[in-house]
Formats: C-alpha cells, structure tokens, sequence
C-alpha cells in the first residue's frame, strides 16, 4: 500500500487484474495524494494538430484550467467523456475555463481520435507518464495492457492552486462534472 492510502483497493492490485477486478467489485472512493489547496504540478506536454507539434503549458498560465486524465484514445467511455465536454464546451469557457485532456498515447494517436470522433479539446500526451505520476493518478496494468492514467479531474485556478480533485473508482467511471462546474464557478 502506498503512503497516504487508507486502504487498498482492486485498483492496488500489481497483477493485471486489477481492471477486471474493479468492473466486478463494488467501486471505493480513492484517496489522492494532491488534494484541494495544494500547488499543482507544472508540466510542457506535446499536442499535435493540422499545423504540427506544440507545446502546451500546464496548468494554462492565467486562466483556470481544467485537466482531464483519461486512460487511453479509441475507447468507449473516454470517447465518450471527450465528445460529451466537447458538446458542452461552452459552459467551461462561460465559467472562464480552459479544458484540456490528457492521456498517456502520443501526440499523433490523439490527433487521429480527435479529428475521427470530432473531439474539440486540447489532447496532450503524458507519453511517459510524468504527469500522470506527478498527479498520483497511474492506473497500473490496464486489462493486463500496461500502465495509463486513471480517470481523473482538477480544477486548477489561476494561481496555479487544485479547487478540485478527483479520481474516479474505475476507469469505467465517469467524474462527476456538476462538481467540476461548481468549482469553477466558485473561481468566477
């Protein structure tokens, strides 16, 4: 068990079942290293589209920033969730906020599912998970694939400071994007 974690869970499991195991047990609420208050981590990530490669900042420097972790590009529920805050952009940017997504593919997978699924978001790729790492959100060993990032989202104000943090209890599990607008609108 890792310091600062109350319990274990199926998502502890090192073995490769741990996504099997937290489709078929009842979901816990994870405990997360960097909690509301805390000092984001600041990152430059590679996005790409039409006009090449380029860096992206994170936190965004002066706006608040909503970072999404998802797991991986082509797959169900975080097509889902990117397409659905894609719909919905509007409110983010109303609330002031910059969305930005993030997984662990490269930049050029993520432009592909973007301009497939029509995804509208900044896609950045934490390729070697640093980021992911640095936000204590690694889901290790995926369906046995590998690690990715859990799903997870921080609203971050623009000071740099997390208003909100949370971390769903499997990567079947939407955030519970009420509350990521509540944050926001209390930043506003």
């Amino acid at each position: 068990m890792r310091p600062g974690r109350s319990e274990s869970t199926a998502l502890d499991r090192p073995d490769g079942l741990a996504f099997m195991a937290a489709q078929t047990s009842t979901p816990h609420t994870l405990i997360m290293a960097l909690s509301t208050g805390s000092k984001a981590p600041s990152f430059t990530l590679k996005s790409k589209n039409a006009s090449g490669l380029a860096d992206v900042t994170l936190p965004v420097a002066g706006k608040n920033t909503v970072l999404l972790f998802v797991p991986l590009a082509f797959t169900g529920v975080c097509t889902q969730e990117l397409c659905d805050i894609t719909a919905g952009l509007g409110a983010y940017s109303d609330l002031g906020a910059e969305v930005i997504g993030i997984s662990v593919d490269s930049p050029f997978a993520q432009e592909a599912w973007a301009q497939k699924e029509k995804i509208g978001i900044t896609l950045v790729s934490d390729l070697n998970k640093e980021a992911t790492k640095a936000y204590d959100v690694l889901f290790p060993a995926l369906a046995g694939i590998g690690d990715t990032s859990a799903r997870a989202a921080f609203v971050i104000d623009k000071n740099g400071v997390i208003q909100y943090a949370e971390q769903t209890a499997t990567p079947k599990d939407l955030p519970n994007f009420d509350a990521v607008k509540a944050a926001l609108a209390k930043l506003a």
